[in-house]
C-alpha cells in the first residue's frame, strides 16, 4: 500500500523538505498555468487588444485567489498543528469546519468580483479599448471561484499531513485539460476572451471534484471529509478565522498596492501595457515556486510546534528560507537568459516583446529578495501569529509603495522607477518581518493547545 503522508517530526529535514517541496512547486505552477496559457494563447490567436484585456485583470485574479489562499493557510497551520500533536479529534474538527468556511468563503468572493468588476477595472483605468474584454473575461473567471476554494481547502489539509503529490496529480490532469480547451475554444470556435475564460474555470472544477472525492473516500485517515459531520466547530472555527483572515488581508493588501501600480502602468501607451501584461507572467511563475517553501515551513514548523520539538522549529525555518531564496535567484536568472523567448510565448509583436524587456531587466534577479519576508510571514503564521506580520507588511510593502508611488514615480516618471519599487519595499519589510520573527520565536510556548 503507497503512503502518500509524511512524517515531518522526524528525519532529515533537508531531504523531507525538498521531498515535500517538489510536488507543491508544481502545484501551484500548475494553477499558474491556468492563467498563463489564457495570455499565451489570447495573445497568440486573439491579437494584442485581447492580450491587453485579459492581462488587466492579472491584479484582480491575484486578489480573489490570494484571499483564499490566505484562508487557507489558516487550514493548513491548524491542521498540521493538530497532526503533529496525535490529535484526531482536534484534526476531524478542522477539517469540517473549513470545508464548510471556504465555501462561503468562494461564493461570497464569486458574487462580489462579479458585481463589482465594471466598476474596479475602471477605476483601475483600464484603456477603453480593453474594457469590454476585460469584464467579460473576469465575470467567467470568477465563477470558478468557489471550485478554487475547494481545492484550496483540500490541498492545505493535505500538505499539512504531508501529502502534496495526489494535488499534483489532479492539478496536473485539470492543466492538460485547460490548455486544450483553451486552443479549442480560440482557434476552432474563435471565442476569444471567453473561451479561455471557460476553459479555465471548467478545469478548477475538475481539480476541486477530485480532491474533494479523496477527502470523501479517507475513511480511516483523521483528515477524512464526511458529510454527516459539516459543522462549524466555534473554537476552531475562531482559530482559523485568527490565522486565516490577517493572511487573507495580507494577500489583500499586496494585491491593492499592485492596483495602484498597474493603474500607474495605465499612464503609459497601450504598447506599454500589453509589454508589461506579457512580462508579469513571470511574477506567478517565480512566487508561486518559491511559495512551496514557505508552506513547507509553515506545515513543518506547525507540525513540530504541536510535538514540542523547538530545536526542529528552528531549523525548519532556515531551511526553508536557503531553500527559496536559491530558487528565486536561480529562476530569475533563468529568466532574464530566456527572456526573448518567454516573452515570445506571448506576443509577436516586437515593440510589445522590447517593453517587456524592460520590466524583466529590473524583476529578474530581484525575486530572490522577496524569500526573507514572505519565508518569515510563513514561519510566523506556523506558530499561529498573523496579526502583527499583516500590519508589517501593511506599513512596508502596502504604504511604501503608495509613497513610491506618489514621490520616486512621479519624479522620474519612467517604467523602470515604478518597477524599482518591489525590491526595496521587500528589503524593508524582510527586515521588520525577521527581527519579529525572532523576538516571538524565542517567547513563544511550543505546546498543542497554545
Amino acid at each position: 500500500m503507497i503512503h502518500y503522508e509524511m512524517d515531518m517530526c522526524t528525519g532529515s529535514l533537508w531531504k523531507k523538505i525538498l521531498i515535500f517541496s517538489i510536488p507543491l512547486m508544481f502545484s501551484n505552477i500548475l494553477q499558474i498555468v491556468f492563467n498563463i496559457s489564457d495570455v499565451a494563447v489570447v495573445g497568440k490567436f486573439a491579437g494584442p487588444i485581447a492580450l491587453g484585456a485579459v492581462g488587466s485583470t492579472s491584479i484582480l485574479v491575484t486578489l480573489s485567489t490570494g484571499l483564499l489562499l490566505g484562508l487557507s493557510s489558516g487550514v493548513n497551520a491548524l491542521t498540521a498543528l493538530y497532526i503533529g500533536a496525535r490529535n484526531r479529534d482536534g484534526v476531524k474538527r478542522t477539517v469540517h469546519t473549513s470545508a464548510l468556511l471556504m465555501a462561503i468563503a468562494g461564493a461570497v468572493i464569486m458574487a462580489a468580483g462579479i458585481l463589482f468588476a465594471s466598476r474596479i477595472l475602471t477605476a483601475m483605468n483600464t484603456k477603453a479599448e480593453l474594457m469590454e474584454g476585460a469584464v467579460c473575461y473576469l465575470r467567467i473567471y470568477l465563477l470558478g471561484t468557489p471550485a478554487l476554494a475547494m481545492f484550496n481547502f483540500g490541498n492545505a489539509v493535505l500538505s499539512a499531513a504531508g501529502d502534496t503529490r495526489r494535488p499534483l496529480n489532479y492539478l496536473t490532469l485539470a492543466g492538460v485539460v485547460n490548455v486544450a480547451l483553451n486552443l479549442f475554444f480560440v482557434i476552432v470556435l474563435h471565442m476569444g476572451v471567453m473561451g479561455v475564460a471557460l476553459a479555465s474555470i471548467i478545469s478548477q472544477y475538475i481539480s476541486a471534484v477530485l480532491v474533494l472525492r479523496l477527502l470523501l473516500r479517507s475513511r480511516e485517515e483523521s483528515f477524512a471529509l464526511s458529510l454527516e459531520h459539516l459543522a462549524m466547530d466555534r473554537d476552531v472555527l475562531r482559530r482559523l478565522l485568527r490565522i486565516g483572515v490577517p493572511s487573507a488581508l495580507q494577500y489583500a493588501l499586496f494585491a491593492v498596492a499592485n492596483l495602484f501600480v498597474q493603474t500607474s502602468v495605465n499612464y503609459f501607451d497601450h504598447v506599454m501595457v500589453e509589454g508589461n501584461s506579457a512580462a508579469a507572467n513571470s511574477d506567478p511563475l517565480v512566487y508561486d515556486m518559491m511559495a512551496a517553501f514557505y508552506t513547507a515551513c509553515t506545515s513543518f514548523i506547525a507540525q513540530n510546534m504541536g510535538a514540542k520539538n523547538r530545536e526542529r522549529m528552528r531549523k525548519s525555518f532556515y531551511i526553508c528560507m536557503i531553500y527559496s531564496f536559491g530558487l528565486g535567484l536561480s529562476l530569475g536568472a533563468g529568466l532574464y537568459v530566456l527572456r526573448y523567448p518567454f516573452l515570445g510565448l506571448f506576443t509577436n509583436d516586437p515593440a510589445v516583446v522590447d517593453a517587456g524587456l524592460r520590466r524583466i531587466s529590473v524583476m529578474a534577479l530581484s525575486y530572490c529578495i522577496s524569500a526573507f519576508m514572505d519565508c518569515t510571514i510563513a514561519a510566523s503564521r506556523g506558530l499561529g501569529k498573523t496579526v502583527v506580520p499583516m500590519l508589517i507588511v501593511t506599513a512596508g510593502s502596502t504604504v511604501f509603495r503608495l509613497i513610491w508611488i506618489w514621490t520616486i514615480f512621479a519624479h522620474f516618471r519612467t517604467i523602470e522607477s515604478l518597477y524599482l519599487l518591489y525590491v526595496f519595499s521587500w528589503m524593508i519589510t524582510g527586515a521588520a518581518e525577521l527581527a519579529y520573527f525572532r523576538r516571538i520565536f524565542r517567547y513563544t510556548k511550543v505546546s498543542p493547545n497554545g
